[in-house]
């Protein structure tokens, strides 16, 4: 597979050595390679002027197309600008802009000449970006003036001016200008992206890599503390990268594939940009949200770009539910033939909407599993193979070898029908290689709690054809006199309900079974109106039943709270650990533990307030 996908500048010596107990692990020993020749040069003798990027931005009719030639002379352009910079061989540079051409190229470029990139989120708070910056120690950052959300600007620039305040070791911004805005230039540290590498050459040497340098690094939040720096290396990543994408979405020449994450996240570092690239493939970078300017978007860009593959959340999914099918049905998506689900586990009614209204039940959706930390998908339906079951991941990729342990014993489980800790057995080509700085703490959070094994972070059940069902994370699992539950299964019950849109299920301590089972629902009416608030005791008892009808009376909640919106990280996930605190009577910031990921803080206090009213009840 290693020769299959890349390009070997020297030939690797041996494939793996390494275990999980002393987190020593390397892939493709002495192998000598470099990610953008393999992403851009060598697909130039037959594909100079096949498109590699489809910029579609926030309004339906901003779409901008990119060719492999033109790619590779801005790349080359912005590895010369990096350069002349003093950027050299293993320094860290931050890019904290939105999907588009110019944040691409610039991740190319830092792999050109084997800087380590370090894509922050463009929707990061000043504070979230300056405590990666700070971690990091990078002097360098590309940003934009601003980005464009719901047609509203967000101000990048801004935000790093007050980001970077004091921060000494802060030498360049260059600023890629979105479109034109006002805002303050600081001649002596900042610099326009587009005049700077108009004065560059349209070449640029290539920096040959071994296998084991650092590819990118990647900053994942904690419950608690500092957010983590993943790092991930160059030959083992890419490897993966390319196969995963290949075999998952079925690749196939002349394909356009759209992964709608931002690259400020894993999903759309490996499926947005490296796993397409690497198989020269057209890939779509998407600027835009599903309800903007309607909630046809997601449609009308598949029909209009005529999508192949076509990967979002359940999160997406969920929401686009809630209006009329008429608006999928109205648009031509024959083009499709793999559409895929990714960031947390999709309940079976969402599964069954996408496959049958969007997927129009001919295409293979894959529902994948993954992690930030794992740099690929490891469990994965593969289409035209694997039977499909909703709500399943089915089964592991080539290479992975998961197991379900016992949380009390650390105990293998090698029988089917178990929930357990999910976690893996050995390693694969793009697992991170540490933490950076900090070594320790990667052992510390991924390997030392059962010895010999990866822990997931997760729990799953692996059903009697072995194929698993992730439940969630670890702390997400209730247990109610002796018995475990997850919370995923008790909130599909929810939402399999007429009146509710979603859920979010957590448990507290209760002194006589353990835990209690308390849950969050979003309804399809506002519950503050009026003339719905005397049929709330109802509608719980209702939602109640559905569950102790669905699972059993031992998953019948104890509390339902009806609110507006969930506690949402910008990937989707929603942090369950706010909705815990806030039950058990915290109110401040610090008992919340890093928020820096939390899409819209100010549903903190609507939780705080709906949690208070529900006991003055």
């Amino acid at each position: 597979m290693a020769k299959k996908y890349l390009t070997w500048f020297k030939n690797y010596q041996k494939i793996q050595s390494g275990n999980f107990e002393k987190g020593n692990i390397e892939w493709f020993i002495g192998g000598k390679l470099n990610a953008c020749f393999n992403c851009v040069d060598r697909h130039l003798p037959k594909k100079a002027n096949q498109i590699a990027l489809i910029y579609e931005q926030e309004e339906p009719d901003q779409t901008e197309k990119i060719t492999y030639q033109e790619m590779k002379e801005k790349v080359c352009q912005t590895a010369n600008l990096l350069k002349s910079l003093g950027v050299k061989k293993g320094d860290p540079v931050a890019i904290y802009m939105p999907t588009c051409p110019a944040a691409i190229y610039t991740m190319l470029a830092c792999t050109r000449i084997g800087a380590i990139h370090n894509v922050v989120f463009g929707g990061f708070s000043a504070n979230a970006l300056r405590e990666r910056l700070i971690d990091c120690k990078t002097r360098i950052i590309f940003t934009s003036n601003h980005s464009i959300r719901k047609g509203r600007r967000i101000f990048l620039k801004k935000m790093v001016d007050e980001a970077i305040k004091d921060l000494d070791f802060i030498d360049h911004v260059v600023v890629h200008k979105l479109t034109e805005s006002e805002e303050d230039f600081h001649e002596e540290k900042d610099k326009w992206y587009e005049e700077s590498i108009a004065k560059e050459s349209k070449e640029c040497l290539i920096e040959e890599m071994d296998s084991e340098s650092p590819l990118f690094m990647l900053y994942t939040s904690g419950s608690t503390g500092q957010p983590k720096g993943i790092i991930h290396t160059t030959g083992g990543y890419l490897v993966y990268a390319g196969m995963t994408f290949d075999y998952i979405f079925d690749y196939r020449e002349n394909d356009i594939h759209c992964c709608v994450a931002n690259i400020g996240w894993i999903t759309g570092h490996t499926y947005t940009v490296y796993g397409p690239l690497l198989l020269g493939a057209t890939t779509v970078l998407y600027e835009a949200v599903p309800i903007y300017p309607t909630v046809e978007r997601y449609w009308q860009s598949i029909d209009k770009l005529k999508i192949t593959s076509f990967y979002t959340s359940p999160t997406a999914i969920r929401l686009l539910m809630t209006f009329s099918d008429q608006n999928v049905i109205k648009y031509d998506l024959s083009s499709l033939r793999v559409i895929g689900s990714v960031g947390e586990p999709i309940n079976p009614e969402a599964w069954l909407w996408y496959y049958k209204l969007v997927g129009r039940e001919r295409c293979t959706l894959v529902d994948t599993y993954w992690q930030t930390e794992t740099g690929g998908v490891v469990l994965t339906p593969l289409p035209g193979v694997t039977p499909l079951k909703p709500g399943s991941t089915t089964l592991p990729f080539f290479g992975i070898s998961p197991v379900i342990l016992d949380p009390s014993t650390g105990n293998v489980l090698t029988e089917n029908n178990v929930t357990g800790l999910l976690a893996i057995s050995s390693s694969w080509p793009s697992i991170a290689r540490t933490i950076y700085s900090n070594h320790k703490q990667y052992l510390n959070v991924y390997f030392n709690q059962y010895k010999g094994f990866y822990l997931t972070g997760d729990s799953a059940f692996r059903d009697s054809d072995g194929y698993y069902w992730v439940l969630g994370r670890i702390d997400d699992v209730i247990t109610v006199s002796g018995h475990r539950i997850g919370s995923m299964e008790i909130e599909s019950a929810l939402v399999s309900h007429s009146h509710c849109v979603e859920a979010a299920v957590v448990g507290i301590p209760h002194e006589i079974r353990g835990q209690a089972i308390c849950a969050f629902c979003v309804l399809k009416d506002d519950p503050k109106k009026e003339e719905q608030k005397k049929d709330l005791d109802s509608l719980r008892i209702s939602l109640s039943n559905q569950v102790a009808t669905q699972i059993s009376r031992i998953a019948f909640p104890d509390q339902i709270v009806f609110v507006n919106a969930l506690p949402k990280t910008r990937s989707g996930k929603i942090m369950r650990r706010i909705l815990r605190s806030i039950l058990i009577g915290k109110t401040s910031q610090q008992d919340f533990g890093d928020t820096s990921t939390l899409l819209d803080p100010s549903v903190i206090d609507e939780l705080i307030e709906q949690v208070k009213l529900q006991k003055k009840q």
